[in-house]
């Protein structure tokens, strides 16, 4: 009888387990996070801009530096020119500006094709990931030798 008892809670608990599973739906910005960042880049919060499905390619490819694409399409960035350099500010403090989540200056910016860029996450919340960054970050992901 002992064992019979132990086996009808051991096959209670077990159906039990497998209706809580769920199938989560991932949205884009969710898959974009999980496919390109990690460590401190991989919070939620930010602006996502998505160059492979959206077609931002299209409309970012007449701009000569990626930052005077985001300038109207961010909420309280800025791009000053200060003797031919653009220097990010978000909420007026410098923000600090990743490619592929190595810190590089905002002039790097101008070497790299936009056709090249896979995704851009605008990280508004002060970014903890280096000293210079109080003003938020710019991540800049390049495409991946898959996606060329």
């Amino acid at each position: 009888m002992k064992t019979l008892i132990t086996v009808l809670f051991a096959l209670l608990i077990s159906i039990s387990s497998f209706s809580q599973a769920k199938k989560t739906v991932l949205s884009r910005e969710q898959q974009l996070n999980q496919k390109y960042c990690t460590g401190l880049f991989s919070t939620p919060d930010g602006t996502y801009f998505d160059f492979e499905t959206d077609g931002g390619n299209a409309s970012a490819a007449s701009y000569f530096n990626i930052l005077d694409w985001l300038q109207g399409r961010v909420a309280g960035l800025q791009v000053y020119n200060y003797r031919n350099l653009r220097i990010p500010f978000l909420r007026n403090q410098p923000a600090a500006v990743y490619v592929d989540e190595m810190r590089v200056d905002a002039d790097y910016l101008n070497l790299l094709p936009v056709n090249d860029i896979a995704m851009v996450k605008v990280i508004k919340s002060p970014f903890l990931g280096s000293w210079g960054g109080s003003g938020g970050a710019i991540a800049v992901y390049t495409k991946q030798g898959d996606e060329e």
